[in-house]
């Protein structure tokens, strides 16, 4: 966890070095300035010199300048290099996460990488700079200014021995019993960003429902959740100021006290008690930023083990050592394919599938919900992996193929398409982002988009709200067919991509796809027997297994589950979702 965290510093480890060289250099400068003052007050103001008192002075202002002027380049330092640090970490784990296959993507929620790529790294950002500075400044400055105390007078300063081990013992209480707080409450992050995401991003159906009474309360729960475990570990670390305060004054006492009888019998000087005072104000809250700094660590040490668990996550899926990178055809065959979402654990969805599809033959898949039909064509453009068998696509196996190649060949409309924030012309360039937008208009014609896009007033400049909000389920789906199209793929997929087009649209694309790209395989996953009844053939899914294989006459005949289909949507039987795919 550690090397995948600090391989993340980069271009920023001149600033990492910086930043603590200088700090310990403002913590020498300041350690020299109780010591000029015991010389101010010993062979100056009591010796009656005053001109040791200018040179002493002179020198303490030189030595102040020194630390300021050190403090100050230690923080701009550390800034640097802890923003940067953070930039990386968030960039790391953008950059894998786009690499993700399907089954990595299933592994986390939406809301909790959102959490790390925010809320973590801001932990993370925090620990570093303070790293950087106070782990450099409370160990110098409380070993320096123990030195100094005890060079000063051995015996007093056994009262500082004294109160760290005091203080010790009860800051590392605190921070153990804090510190598990602390990991209850990033674990509940994740379900307070949920309820968030989740309502914003169907705040339509929240209103349509009237249920924003629920939602809000529901979001108070997960909130007060964070509030009261962070109560809890606030109240752990509030003790560490009336712990620090009983310490700093019973030294300041005993201090006084002892040293005055010093003074008084002539061992110890007016000077050195001063010194004593300030370094004992040093020790002392050297100590507290120690705590402050085993807090914050405790904190980040939860957020750092998820980062580095999203960095660290290996593709499920990767490019062969030598991948192909031509698709020669869109023929496609299935080879005695099982398929499960969790590899060796579980359940499998798709179950001895063996099919033939001739390149540039159009394919229907049809079968009741859950049946697997979105499942099996996702094997095709290996967005998933077969737990065993095999897929071929232009007479390989989808595993010998370079992802981006085969996915480029093998376009995908999937079920929950979504459009970008931008223009008409930026959402379908997505597609090819070489399009020339004579190109894109013509994708759009195929897909039967033109006519409602010519109506916009912007026409293909029409400003595309983020997810698409501003155009209509059956305007969205016909943009992500043109976006497809644009990829001029050998095999075209559309995972029941025309659900929101009416029946005579829906006949409309079909038309122009047998006559304007007749070479591409098309296959079609529909709940619509119009859908695919005209198909070259019609593949029948149930319960993860292909039921039958045939023309729409033949299976009308021969085929039950289809049967059953047809009859409930030709002669208004009702909704085969409940009626067939389960026999």
């Amino acid at each position: 966890m550690l090397k995948t965290l600090l391989a993340q510093v980069k271009q920023y480890k001149k600033a990492s070095i910086l930043a603590p060289l200088f700090t310990a250099l403002e913590v020498f400068m300041e350690v020299l300035i109780p010591l000029l003052m015991a010389s101010i007050i010993d062979d100056g103001i009591e010796a009656g010199n005053l001109n040791n008192v200018y040179r002493y002075g002179l020198l303490m202002l030189v030595v102040a300048g020194l630390s300021l002027m050190s403090g100050a380049l230690a923080g701009k330092y550390a800034a640097h290099a802890s923003t940067g640090f953070a930039c990386n970490l968030r960039d790391a784990m953008y950059t894998n996460i786009q690499k993700y296959s399907f089954s990595n993507i299933d592994k986390y929620s939406t809301a909790g990488l959102v959490t790390r790529l925010t809320i973590d790294v801001t932990n993370m950002q925090n620990a570093y700079q303070m790293i950087l500075r106070m782990c450099t400044r409370a160990p110098l400055n409380l070993i320096s200014a123990l030195v100094m105390a005890f060079m000063i007078h051995a015996e007093l300063s056994m009262i500082f021995v004294i109160a760290i081990i005091f203080l010790g013992c009860c800051l590392g209480f605190i921070m153990v019993k804090a510190g598990k707080r602390f990991n209850e409450v990033f674990q509940k992050y994740d379900d307070l960003n949920a309820s968030v995401q989740e309502n914003v991003s169907a705040i339509r159906v929240v209103k349509a429902y009237v249920r924003e009474e629920y939602e809000d309360q529901k979001f108070k729960k997960a909130a007060n959740k964070v509030y009261e475990l962070f109560v809890k570990a606030e109240k752990m670390i509030t003790l560490n100021n009336p712990v620090m305060m009983l310490s700093v004054y019973g030294c300041i006492l005993l201090l006084s006290w002892l040293g005055a009888q010093m003074i008084v019998g002539g061992s110890l000087t007016t000077g050195q008690l001063t010194s004593l005072l300030s370094y004992i104000m040093n020790i002392l809250m050297s100590l507290m930023m120690l705590s402050m700094i085993f807090v914050m660590i405790t904190m980040s040490v939860a957020s750092a083990k998820r980062i580095a668990e999203v960095i660290n996550e290996q593709p499920d899926l990767t490019n062969p050592e030598s991948p192909v990178k031509e698709v020669k055809d869109g023929s496609i065959e299935f080879k005695d394919v099982d398929f499960a979402y969790r590899q060796g654990t579980g359940e499998p969805v798709l179950k001895d599938i063996n099919l033939r599809i001739e390149s540039g033959e159009t394919v229907g898949i049809i079968g009741g919900t859950g049946s697997a039909k979105s499942s099996l064509v996702n094997l095709i453009s290996r967005l998933y992996d077969v737990t065993s068998g095999s897929v071929m696509v232009g007479g390989l196996d989808v595993r010998e193929y370079d992802m981006n190649s085969l996915r480029d060949q093998v376009a995908v409309v999937l079920q929950k398409n979504v459009l970008f924030s931008g223009t008409i012309l930026e959402n379908l360039r997505w597609g090819d982002k070489n399009a020339t937008e004579e190109e894109c208009k013509e994708a759009c014609e195929l897909a039967c988009a033109d006519e409602f896009i010519q109506r916009f007033p912007d026409g293909y400049h029409t400003y595309i709200e983020q997810g698409g909000t501003n155009v209509s389920g059956g305007q969205k789906q016909r943009l992500c067919i043109a976006r497809a199209l644009l990829k001029k793929p050998k095999v075209l997929i559309l995972d029941d991509s025309t659900s929101a087009v009416d029946t005579a649209t829906d006949a409309k694309i079909r038309d122009a796809f047998a006559r304007k790209i007749p070479g591409t395989t098309k296959i079609i996953i529909a709940q619509r027997i119009s859908s695919v009844q005209h198909a070259d053939k019609i593949i029948v899914m149930d319960n993860g297994r292909i039921d039958g294989i045939g023309s729409h006459e033949e299976l009308v005949e021969s085929n039950a589950i289809y049967k059953e289909i047809y009859e409930s949507q030709i002669k208004g039987g009702g909704d085969f979702d409940k009626m067939g795919g389960n026999h």
